[in-house]
This record gives C-alpha cells, structure tokens and sequence, in this order.
C-alpha cells in the first residue's frame, strides 16, 4: 500500500502524455515560403515621398539567392538588411503572411507602399529591442507573383525572419497558435498542479529545500512555456512583457536545477553546483535590471546566458555521471531526465542561434518528464531517510579517506613543482632578453632568426623543431633540438599535413597499446603574427614532444611547460606584430590608398635618383604628365564615388599600359605622372599615345550602369632631346601638358625641343 502513491505519480502524468501524442495535430492549409528569397546588405536611400528606392527598381545584380530569408553569409557587423520574395498564387478568402519572429524590428514594403512595421525606425533607420512576436501581415487582393520586400535591422547575433513563414487564411491562423501552443499551455498546467504540490511538501516536511527546488522549477518552467508560447500574445498582445516573463524564468531553470542537484548529490561537486546556482542568480538580476534601466536591450542578455548556460550544463552533467554509479536507483532516475531535458534545451539553443535548421524542440516535454520524475523519487526518498543518513555516514569516511591520500600525492607535487618554478623563472629571464633582442631587429626576417637561436632554451626541459612559412601552406624545418630526425619531418604541408594548434596537455606515460607502450605525445604551437594589409598570419610552426621516460610528478611540470610555452609565443607574436606594423606604416607612406599607385613623395625621392643616374650612365629619361579630361565636370555630375572608380580605371590602365621598370605614381587629384627610364621622345610619345587611345575606348561603369568615356591630355619631356637641365623637366612635362590642355584636350603635347 506504501507505493500506490508514487505509482500514481507517474501513471497519471503518462496518460496525459499519451493523451496529448494522441491528439491529432490540426492542418490549416498553410503555404510554406521556403523557396526563391534574396537577400540584399545595407539600407536603401528613400525618396523624397519617403519611399525606399531599393523597392522601386528590379536591379537583379544586386540581390542574391538564399535559402531562407535569416543570417545571409559576409555580414561583419552590418546591421541592415534587405529581403525579398516573389508571393506565389494561392487560392485564400483572406490571405496572411505569417511569420514565427524576426530579429529585431521590420518594415514590409509591397508595390511601393509601407504593407507593414514592427518597432520604431529612427532616422538612419535604428531602432531598440521591442520583443520577439510572431506577425500576421494581411496580403492586398492581387498579391500574386508580385515581389514583397522585407526592410530589417538588427543588433542582435542574428538578423532577418526566423522560423516558419507562411501564407494561409486568416481564420486558420488563431486555429494554428492554438494548436502549436495547446501542447505547452497543458504541460504548463501540470508542472504549476506539481509546483503547489511541492510547496505544500516543503511547508509540511523537514526536508524544505529539496521541495523548495522542485516547487521553483516547476513554476518556472511553467512561467517559460506560457510566455514562450504563440498563444500568450492572444492573452495580451504584450511582446516585450512576455519576454521578460520569458527570459526571468528561463535564467531561473538553472538556478532550480543546481539548487536541486546539490540537494541531491551531496559530494564535493556539489561546492560547484553551489557556485553554479549563484552564479545564476546574480546574472538574472543583472540580466532583467539593466534592460529595465535602459542601459542595454533585453535581447543582448540572451547570447550571453545561452553560453553560461551551456557551460553550466556541462558542469552538472560531469558532476552527475561522475557520481553516477554511487547514486540510488531513484536518484538516476532524476539524473536521466535531467539529462533528456538537459538534451532538448541544449537542441533549442542550437535552433535558436541558427547550429542547425529551424525545428520546433518539444522542451515542455523534458520539463513535464523531470518534474514528475523528481516529485516521485522525493517521495520515495522521504520513506527511507534513515537509509540516506547511514549512507551518508559511510560516504564522510570515504571522503576524509581520499582526502588524505590526495594531501599525500599534493605534497609529493609540490616538491616538484618548486623544481619546475626555478626553472620557469630562468626561462622567463631568456623570454625577456629575446624580446629586447627583437625590438632592435629591423625586420620579421631578422626577428625570427633571433627567435631560432633562443627556443632551444625556452623549450626546456623538451626537445622539439621549430618550422618557417615558405608559401601559405608550407613550412620548412630550420631548428630542430633532441631526439631524432624521424620524430620530426622537414615539411609540413602536402604530404605531411599542418598540424592544427594542441592544448598544452600531457599524455600518461608508459600508457599501453596494442603495439606496445604509448610514446609522448606532440604538441604544436602556431607563432601568429598580425599584419595591416594581410591580417593573422602563421608565420612559424613549433612542435615539443616530452622526453620519453618521465615520471609521473614530472608530467605536472611539462604540463605547465606547455602552457608557458603558449604564453611566450603570444608575447613574441605580439613583439613581431609590432616590427610588422613598422615595415607597413614605412610602405603605406609611399602608397596612394586610392588607386595603389605609388604617391608623389615616392616620386619626388625616385626621380631624384634616377636623374644622377641618368646623368652619370648619358641614357635618356622621360616624364609623361597626364591629366583626366574635364573630371572636376564629371565628378560634379556623378558624383564622388563615380569619381573614384574613374581614377581607379586610369590607375589600372597605367599599369597595363607601361614596362615593368617604368614608374608610375599619382601626382595629385586627378594627374599622373609617369618616369621612363633609357626611353627617347619618341618612344615616350608612342606609349603617350597607346595609353590616350587605350582608355578613350573603355567605358566607365559604376554599379553596372555606363557613365560613357573619358578622355585624357599628356604631357611628354625627354632629357636631353626636351632641355638639358634635370631641374627643369618636369617643368618642360608639365607645360606640355598645359598646352594640350588649352589646344582642345583628348591629346598628346611634347615638349618644345630647344633650338641649337
């Protein structure tokens, strides 16, 4: 007769369970829109009728595919986007474009005309977290194979539709919330039924806690199904309200769950599950009081707490199966559910950040699944208390047993540890006079050498090879310190793969295997150095391997060897970064950022240097001056942008158009100048000529629209057929120009060849 309560415990959650599978799940005839979607970055100019241009015009190059209108590839931190979709036919009374979210805020434009807005767009086009509500969006009459446009901006780790979106009647749609939402709303009904139950326990009861943490997590995660649920906004239409209600109770799961697990599993991990539950609780009163401050949006508390969570998630479950075999068979029965309910909110996370495609997760399942199954062992649980308290007697001498034997082994580890702190500092004294060392080096190439001769050192007590970067997947050994050649290949890349970065852990030695005793494991480090121009790059490649043979104490030492090591290539990355850097910022000084041409201080060292050498060797050198024809006129009429795409086109033409040992720079604004080495007037004119045919034939197009051509006027001077003083040629260069100028334009002018 004792156990007809806990059997009815379970019998009767079973049947409403089985009930609720049964229940046929209702079809309204919705019309999925999975297919034929474009997405579009930025945000669109809108008109003086304040209606965005982007709506207005076709422009099928600027729009590209995506499977579902969510998360389009390259968005680095761009918070507007544009989606698109051509309406399908249907036959419908009262059509409705139904959408399960959208991060964070939408405007819907169909046939030029605003069809539809959730959130407040400021004047560029911002606005702040407002809720997470589905929409129901009524189609015009005529809507078919017209093309609807979906205006989003987002903050948030996502942007764009999220879940189901679909065309169906109006009348079905309130069918539809009801019946995806009849699940949670029954289950939500249950573990409120099982959170009273437990508070009546906990008031009644000696063991008030353990009750206590059902009753909290079963109310909150009866709060969570109602507020997550569509049919909530049926209630009240309410979004930001839900939400919170939403997001307090779902940060409040975890606090439940370790206070209930700690009850639980009173052994040494529950000191973490006590600093789990705490660990919660601060960040649920921070996570709800700084949005309602204003100082942040509630939606950015939610990446946040889905990592926590995640990490905490992880946490229990170690601690539970560590602790599993130990546990009563109740007790791993709360410990299976948990770890089902654990499963399905860790599936919700996953759909929820965009890990794996769109999918309604029954969590209300788990939730209902791990509320009964701990309401019912409680109940067991209490009947046999004294059991538990002689358990628990044996389990405190277990403990103080294993905590001796651990104080035992810390001592023995200590010891060794004082061994290895001598010799991390001797190698931090090395790491500091490496890095001194290659802050003088003039180079990275310099730099690593210097780095070569000291890993050695830094290493101790492993031997290892250090690798070079030859080409991007290729690296060369240049250093290697004990052991054999065999332990270490010359190559890494092609048939020798690159090994990817290792944590600095140690493998047991001696562990056997089927071909004998394990030897050492090796680990790889990567020297990353960061650059301006090409970003993180792996210049180096360090692999260590532990001497064969340690014992075991020792291990601990080669376990922070390896973490010391990582921290001393991250200083050395850092060091090398910073003489990188130097060597771009001495190259950017002499680089146009527009065109990539190189800039008039580049040309104003070079040509002083090429005419000494001119004049010592007696070869001719050209000066070409070549000005863009009415460009002021066209940067007016097309504007900037358009101007710049015509410098560039005149920049790459240059470069196409002359040798490799000729220079060309940008002078200023829209003139080029062009140095030509051993080359007389005529072959100077020739290229002159080539050049101003060459781009009077190429149109200029921006944003796939021709702006028509361009012409340009040059100016050629030669030393000596133009003037014999250096000084004046680029004068001469430049006053030829001037009358090509003034002759008409679209021309080439040599320089006067003075009278004899």
């Amino acid at each position: 007769m004792e156990r007809r309560p806990g059997l009815l415990i379970w019998f009767l959650p079973a049947w409403l369970l089985l009930c609720l599978s049964a229940q046929a799940y209702g079809h309204t005839g919705a019309q999925a829109l999975d297919q034929g979607w474009e997405y579009r970055w930025g945000d669109s100019p809108f008109t003086a009728d304040g209606v965005p241009e982007w709506v207005l015009e076709d422009a099928p190059e600027q729009w590209h595919a995506i499977d579902f209108p969510s998360n389009p590839p390259g968005r680095d931190g761009r918070r507007h986007a544009w989606f698109r979709i051509t309406l399908p036919e249907g036959e419908w009374q009262a059509p409705v474009l139904y959408i399960y979210s959208v991060d964070i805020i939408v405007q819907v434009w169909f046939r030029g005309q605003k069809l539809y807005q959730y959130g407040h767009f400021d004047a560029e086009g911002q606005g702040a977290f407002e809720g997470w509500p589905w929409h129901a969006i009524e189609l015009p009459a005529g809507y078919e194979n017209e093309p609807i446009y979906f205006r989003v901006y987002s903050n948030y780790t996502d942007i764009g539709l999220w879940g189901e979106v679909a065309i169906l009647d109006k009348p079905d749609l309130i069918l539809n919330i009801l019946n995806t939402s009849m699940e949670s709303l029954v289950i939500a009904g249950v573990s409120i039924l099982i959170a009273l139950i437990s508070l009546v326990f906990a008031a009644t009861q000696t063991d008030r806690r353990g009750f206590a943490s059902i009753a909290l997590f079963a109310l909150a995660s009866a709060v969570m199904l109602v507020a997550e649920s569509q049919a909530s906004l049926l209630i009240a239409y309410q979004p930001l309200m839900w939400d919170y209600l939403a997001a307090g109770s779902y940060y409040l799961i975890p606090v439940a769950m370790a206070l209930l697990l700690e009850q639980w599993l009173r052994q040494p991990g529950s000191r973490l599950l006590n600093w789990i539950w705490k660990l919660h609780l601060v960040f649920l009163c921070g996570a709800l009081g700084l949005p309602l401050a204003g100082w942040l949006d509630l939606s950015s508390t939610f990446p946040v707490f889905d990592g926590l969570f995640l990490v905490s998630l992880l946490l229990m479950g170690v601690v539970a199966i560590r602790h599993y075999r130990s546990l009563s068979r109740e007790q791993q029965v709360i410990l299976v559910a948990y770890g089902l309910y654990a499963g399905l909110l860790v599936a919700d996370m996953a759909v929820a950040h965009g890990v794996v495609p769109w999918e309604r997760i029954p969590v209300s399942w788990g939730a209902l699944a791990f509320s009964v199954a701990v309401v019912s062992v409680s109940i067991r649980q209490y009947s046999r208390a004294h059991k538990d308290l002689a358990a628990l007697n044996l389990s405190l001498e277990r403990q103080v047993a294993e905590r001796t034997a651990r104080a035992e082994a810390l001592a023995l580890r200590e010891q060794d540890r004082a061994r290895q702190l001598l010799l991390e500092s001797h190698k931090a004294r090395k790491l500091a006079d490496v890095i001194s060392d290659l802050q003088d080096c003039k180079g990275v190439t310099q730099g690593l050498d210097a780095l070569v001769r000291s890993l050695p050192a830094l290493c101790q007590p492993m031997r290892g090879a250090f690798y070079r970067r030859v080409a991007p997947d290729r690296f060369e050994r240049v250093s290697r310190w004990g052991g054999a050649d065999a332990d270490f290949p010359d190559i890494l890349g092609g048939d020798t793969p690159v090994p990817l970065p290792t944590e600095s852990e140690w493998a047991v030695p001696g562990r056997a295997t089927g071909d004998g005793p394990s030897r050492p494991v090796v680990h790889c480090f990567w020297l990353n150095v960061e650059s301006a121009s090409a970003g993180s790059v792996t210049e180096g490649i360090l692999l260590v391997q532990p001497e064969p043979g340690l014992e075991a104490p020792q291990a601990v030492g080669l376990s922070q060897t390896l973490a010391s090591l990582q921290q001393f290539l991250d200083k050395i990355g850092i060091t090398l970064s910073g003489i990188l850097l130097r060597e771009d910022l001495a190259r950017f000084s002499y680089e146009d950022a527009l065109t990539g041409l190189r800039n008039r201080r580049y040309f104003d060292e070079l040509f002083h240097h090429e005419s000494a050498v001119a004049q010592r060797s007696g070869h001719a050198l050209s000066l070409l001056m070549v000005d863009i024809d009415h460009f002021k006129s066209f940067n007016d009429t097309y504007g900037h942008e358009a101007g710049d795409q015509v410098l560039r086109l005149v920049a790459s033409l240059l470069r196409e158009q002359f040798r490799e040992s000729d220079t060309v720079c940008r002078y200023g604004g829209e003139e080029f100048v062009v140095m030509m080495p051993r080359a007389s007037l005529g072959e100077a004119l020739d290229k002159a000529e080539a050049l101003r045919g060459s781009i009077a034939r190429v149109p200029v197009m921006d944003k796939g629209v021709d702006l028509g051509r361009i012409t340009i006027s040059v100016g050629v001077a030669t030393w000596p057929e133009s003037t014999e003083v250096f000084a004046s040629l680029l004068r001469e260069s430049d006053a030829a120009l001037y009358r090509a100028k003034s002759e008409g334009r679209n021309r080439v002018v040599a320089a006067a060849v003075p009278e004899l």
